[in-house]
């Protein structure tokens, strides 16, 4: 076990205090949030509903007959995992990893670290995944609905949580300990985060210790761990995902709703655009300042796949239709929230790059001790994280077409009016569950308007620290946070 070092060997200024509530909330976090992800799995399923009839009726519940509903393994707890799906899980990032060493690439520099000189970063995101697409492409042509990817997911969907959950642990780990080589001046440009070197085990593990963790494979070359896993294989998983439940609805109804099309839709169209604009990642909070823990790596590969392909999942089942004018008005809420989102970052992107390019020479700025400037007009004039407005507008629309959601799954045969009824005769019903769906369906829009709030928070924090009087006068000029006029 690594030990405890309060003293950093090379690093950024250390952030003085904790966040996200310290060690307990760390620790809170960090076993809760997996336990939260089976907790969705399991009460919102195929089997019985979602909720789970039983969950509906607290004051007679059977924990025998929760079981069943909720299809808790027969081999009990151990039952969440599975060896041979675990290994096709690491055959899938192997097969990223390879894509990334071997195909051609553009190298990017990234900002000044503040023990000086910039890292390379290879960028080929969109090539890489768009030949794993054609292959996913190619097999459903073949097979339909029944190609073999979108069936296994279907059918191991708790096992593969499991194993990017573990996979999760372990890169958290091993950057963790990993960390203590870094040394004084060395060669490769080893860093320590200002924010992960508290000495607490817990906290440093989880928040992350090593801002910029790299590693050296045979055939694939250099990795850099945090940017790999920020837009490669759990966006990828977050599409695959999404296409699987797709199939799996047309295996159940022998149809594909508008409502399930459109989410899967605009979501690959947002995780096609950071593939392409893979680049603009190196000037987020996450890459310049954070450094790699259990936060990073959960959030990248279990988190934000598992989470965010909530809503397909759950319209796998329950085939909800928009029509003309529903899909209309998500077209208008998106695309409000793409434009701002959109907009915004490429103004800042050219900005730090080009700041005499025509479109941004105009703005207004403060020169700011550090060098850096900080616009006081046009999008981050107008609040100091705009591009996080945008980004919560978007996310209304992966909820919205979930309707009122909740369903209970009858058995085959029993009539119920205004049923779906499913390939395998078990007929599908709102009943007493509608409404509490919305549990599982609408989580993702609040949870990501708090993490929005959250991280402006922290945003502010280090750059109160970095800037100190400058970012008071931002402030003063830059009033408003997130949504002008609002907060």
């Amino acid at each position: 076990m690594a030990p405890k070092s309060k003293t950093p060997a090379v690093s950024a200024p250390v952030h003085e205090g904790y966040e996200f509530g310290g060690p307990l909330g760390a620790a809170a976090i960090s076993f809760g949030l997996p336990i939260l992800m089976y907790v969705f799995t399991f009460a919102c399923n195929d089997i019985s509903g979602c909720p789970a009839p039983s969950l509906l009726n607290p004051k007679t519940l059977d924990l025998g007959q929760l079981k069943r509903e909720v299809g808790w393994p027969e081999d009990g707890i151990i039952g969440v995992f599975d060896l041979n799906v675990t290994l096709y899980v690491l055959a899938y990032y192997l097969v990223n990893a390879l894509l990334y060493g071997i195909l051609p690439a553009s190298e990017v520099q990234g900002t000044e670290l503040a023990t000086g000189g910039r890292l390379t970063y290879r960028f080929n995101a969109f090539t890489s995944h768009m030949i794993i697409l054609a292959v996913c492409v190619a097999g459903t042509v073949q097979s339909g609905a029944s190609f073999t990817l979108w069936t296994y997911i279907s059918d191991n969907y708790l096992q593969i949580f499991t194993a990017n959950l573990l996979l999760a642990t372990f890169l958290a780990t091993f950057v963790y300990v990993r960390s203590f080589s870094v040394k004084p001046g060395n060669k490769e440009m080893r860093e320590l985060a200002a924010g992960g070197q508290t000495g607490n085990m817990m906290y440093d593990w989880y928040i992350g210790r090593e801002l910029n963790p790299r590693v050296t494979l045979p055939i694939i070359g250099e990795m850099d761990i945090k940017v790999w896993f920020e837009l490669r294989p759990g966006l990828l998983g977050w599409l695959l995902l999404n296409a699987a439940w797709v199939a799996q609805q047309y295996r159940n109804y022998g149809y594909i709703t508008d409502s399930i099309a459109f989410i899967a839709g605009i979501q690959s169209l947002y995780i096609i655009d950071s593939w392409i604009n893979e680049s603009s990642i190196l000037t987020m909070i996450d890459i310049t300042m954070d450094g790699f823990g259990f936060m990073l790596s959960f959030g990248d590969i279990a988190w934000v796949p598992f989470l965010y392909s909530t809503q397909t999942r759950y319209l796998s089942i329950y085939p909800v239709t928009l029509g003309p004018t529903g899909i209309a008005a998500m077209l208008a809420v998106l695309g409000t929230g793409f434009y701002i989102f959109r907009s915004s970052n490429n103004e800042k992107n050219l900005f730090r790059t080009n700041p005499n390019d025509p479109r941004v020479s105009h703005l207004e700025y403060i020169q700011t001790k550090t060098g850096s400037k900080l616009l006081v007009t046009g999008w981050w004039g107008t609040a100091r994280h705009i591009n996080y407005f945008g980004d919560w507008i978007q996310a209304w629309p992966y909820s919205l077409p979930t309707a009122i959601a909740g369903y209970t799954i009858l058995a085959a045969g029993t009539g119920a009016e205004g049923a779906f009824v499913m390939a395998d005769g078990r007929e599908v019903v709102q009943g007493a569950a509608r409404g509490w769906g919305m549990l599982f369906t609408y989580f993702y829009v609040l949870y990501f308007g708090v993490l929005l709030i959250h991280r402006d928070g922290r945003d502010d924090q280090k750059c109160l620290r970095k800037y100190g009087d400058d970012w008071i006068e931002y402030r003063r000029r830059v009033k408003w946070r997130i949504i002008p006029y609002v907060y």
